[in-house]
């Protein structure tokens, strides 16, 4: 049976009395910042405070989610049912400038994440911490689900020297955190000192993922259309950091890994340790009509969702990336910077948060398997159990 659950969003409107909000909105949000019945959270938010959303602010992708990724950015532009500006928060800036926060005495937040480090937008909500606390603007974080669920992490925690704009803290690749949650682990452990206050959700508890509620996926971005996306999402992504495509280009992206020099054959033969309960791994060509390999056609595997429960997309792919370094060494590459505005190190060291992936696979060093996946649940838990909200 899906579940009910009720946003910050919606516990906001259906109770603007219990949650009063300054004179002078801000609002960071975009396209999938909606209700159950898939009203925009702007349009909800000035029609229950009349005349006090003053600014709306988007995040990467823009605010209709029309942009790629990897430094292409949106441009401000206007919000015309509301005749409101829309500042890119991915544009010639990633952080508020203070003439965009110029009058705003309060700061709303309503972003649906995805549970991955990597996903800018809790990094750019960290930036929105950073200057409202510059400018004494109390923030307002309106909660939604982890699609994720809150009690599975995966992969290792980001070692400090590789941070950047796919990680500006210390979590996890898959961390289990709310973006609220999330939110008050960085004004605390980074002492940004905002003036935040976290409007939790009610009806939401840490085992649900999204297929468990009754409510349908909206694509927070172009690239993860679906919640199985999603899921796999955190394993996938370290493609980004080679030059095998993740499907980006096709109708499934994050959901197929290939290259036009694999063979799916050789590729599944000696991948016999994947859990085959959760994904089903089936041979599979494609042929992406953007990005890597443009309109050459891949070969390799399609990453198809078993169990959402059991899924672990990050062992998954770490494996199918050391077999193929392993059986195609004179084609697999990793590819060199600038990903994501880091100039020097590469991208799939900032992506894994740290180097040790990288050079596994550049020894082909089977033998690190276990400590490559390997995560620190306890200790994890341990620190964040402080923040939780659920």
């Amino acid at each position: 049976m899906l579940r009910s659950i009720q946003t910050g969003l919606e516990r906001l409107c259906s109770s603007p009395t219990e949650f009063p909000i300054g004179e002078r909105c801000g609002l960071l949000m975009n396209q999938a910042s909606v209700d159950a019945e898939l009203n925009y959270a702007c349009d909800l938010i000035s029609a229950c405070f009349p005349n006090r959303l003053s600014a709306i602010f988007s995040p990467q992708h823009g605010l209709w989610g029309e942009q790629q990724a990897n430094m292409i950015e949106s441009p401000h532009d206007r919000y015309a049912r509301l005749d409101l500006p829309v500042f890119s928060l991915y544009s010639e800036t990633r952080r508020p400038k203070p003439e965009m926060l110029a009058n705003l005495d309060c700061f709303l937040i309503d972003l649906q994440d995805v549970g991955t480090r990597v996903y800018t937008f809790c990094w750019t909500v960290m930036h929105c911490l950073e200057a409202c606390a510059e400018h004494d603007i109390p923030v307002i974080v309106l909660d939604r689900p982890n699609p994720l669920g809150g009690e599975v992490i995966e992969g290792p925690i980001l070692e400090a020297d590789y941070q950047s704009f796919v990680g500006r803290a210390c979590v996890p690749m898959r961390h289990g955190l709310t973006m609220g949650e999330l939110a008050v682990l960085v004004n605390r452990e980074f002492s940004i000192g905002a003036n935040l206050n976290v409007i939790s959700m009610q009806g939401w508890d840490r085992s649900l993922l999204w297929c468990d509620l009754d409510r349908p996926w909206l694509a927070p971005s172009p690239n993860l259309p679906r919640f199985e996306s999603v899921l796999l999402y955190p394993g996938q992504v370290l493609l980004e950091g080679t030059n095998l495509s993740e499907g980006r280009g096709t109708t499934l992206p994050f959901e197929f890994l290939g290259a036009p020099f694999l063979s799916s054959q050789t590729l599944l033969q000696v991948n016999q340790q994947l859990a085959p309960e959760s994904v089903k791994l089936m041979p599979t060509r494609f042929l992406p009509t953007f990005d890597k390999w443009q309109h050459e056609r891949c070969e390799g595997v399609a990453l198809r969702v078993l169990n959402p429960t059991k899924v672990r997309s990050f062992e998954t792919t770490v494996r199918l990336l050391m077999a193929i370094a392993e059986g195609w060494p004179d084609d697999f590459q990793l590819l060199p910077p600038p990903y994501e505005y880091e100039t020097e190190k590469m991208p799939i060291d900032i992506l894994y948060g740290k180097s040790d992936l990288r050079r596994a696979l550049l020894q082909r060093d089977h033998s690190s398997l276990s400590a490559l996946c390997d995560t620190t649940p306890n200790a994890w838990w341990q620190r964040v159990k402080d923040y939780l909200l659920y």
